[in-house]
């Protein structure tokens, strides 16, 4: 008797969310599959694969990094067009690091400034990450949406804190899409993402962050979490969670321990930067073979490893 495969059919499928504008513009989600699943249906949209910036000198980042953008990083709009030209990623994720109330403290206004012309300079998508400070966030995403109008960017991130000025300035007022980030947690995630459906931000309009960690650091949680939610959204149609995922990877992955001590502190361990590149092209390989639809990754090494992965199993 020949062999016939027994194909999973689902009745749920994710979202098809469209970032940047014109030739180079991305689309991630759409398909109605787990992750690489090909045999069982529509895989939807490739995975894609961005780089982390900062919009001032990134003095925190590995050594390695200051190296290799010794030329650019201290000028954001040089550096995300050498990103473009040099490297092999999708996208580009600026980080307005400089309004960090606890350093700089940047105003909205001048991190709108630079988050134009950087957006302008570059024909990639761009995603714009906050500071971090979840008040000030709020008051920053105002004004960038409003200075990148008609870019079609992706703001990273709204969270339970902010997600009403979040969701009322960069989406329903520019039309930009909108992060919707939780605390890997499944009820936290649907229950943002209900919240800015009741808003009034469309569901088409939402990517959802679910959080993340380097692997080795708790990372069978994340895994546990996107598992439920893929599941829930397939085989439950549950619409609340049918948005695709980004995973910022980088931030930690590029902060453990085996991507920073250095070689005297441990001989063994060998090449710093190259542990740090294998800490994170394992975890964004984790991110999405578990469900992730696009990552932010720091070095250009990994988005070429992570790139020709998808490739192979696309």
């Amino acid at each position: 008797m020949a062999f016939k495969m027994s194909v999973q059919k689902y009745s749920g499928k994710i979202s098809e969310v469209e970032i940047g504008t014109g030739e180079k513009a991305i689309k991630i989600g759409g398909e109605n599959i787990l992750p690489f699943y090909n045999f069982d249906g529509n895989g939807g949209n490739t995975q894609k694969i961005g780089i982390e910036i900062t919009d001032i000198y990134p003095e925190g980042w590995s050594d390695a990094f200051k190296e290799m953008y010794k030329d650019v990083c201290d000028c954001p709009v040089k550096w995300a067009k050498h990103v473009e030209e040099n490297t092999k990623a999708d996208f580009i994720c600026l980080k307005l690091e400089s309004a960090d109330p606890n350093g700089l403290d940047k105003t909205p206004e001048e991190c709108a400034e630079v988050a134009k012309k950087v957006v302008e300079a570059v024909s990639v998508p761009v995603i714009i990450a906050g500071c971090g400070n979840h008040e000030k966030d709020a008051k920053l995403f105002e004004k960038v949406a409003q200075a990148v109008d008609g870019h079609n960017c992706l703001f990273l991130s709204a969270t339970e804190d902010n997600y009403k000025a979040v969701g009322a300035a960069a989406s329903m007022a520019y039309s930009h899409k909108v992060s919707a980030e939780s605390s890997v947690d499944i009820n936290l995630a649907k229950q943002l993402n209900v919240l800015l459906g009741q808003l009034g931000v469309k569901s088409e309009n939402i990517v959802m962050n679910i959080g993340s960690s380097a692997v080795g650091y708790g990372y069978e949680y994340v895994a546990s979490t996107m598992d439920r939610i893929r599941l829930a959204a397939f085989g439950q149609n549950d619409k609340t969670l049918q948005m695709p995922i980004i995973t910022p990877v980088s931030k930690e992955t590029w902060n453990v321990k085996e991507s920073i001590a250095s070689v005297e502190d441990e001989p063994a361990w060998g090449c710093v930067e190259k542990r740090g590149i294998a800490m994170e092209i394992s975890t964004a390989a984790s991110a999405l073979v578990g469900g992730s639809n696009a990552v932010i990754l720091r070095h250009p090494e990994s988005v070429e490893t992570i790139k020709e992965l998808v490739s192979a199993l696309a």
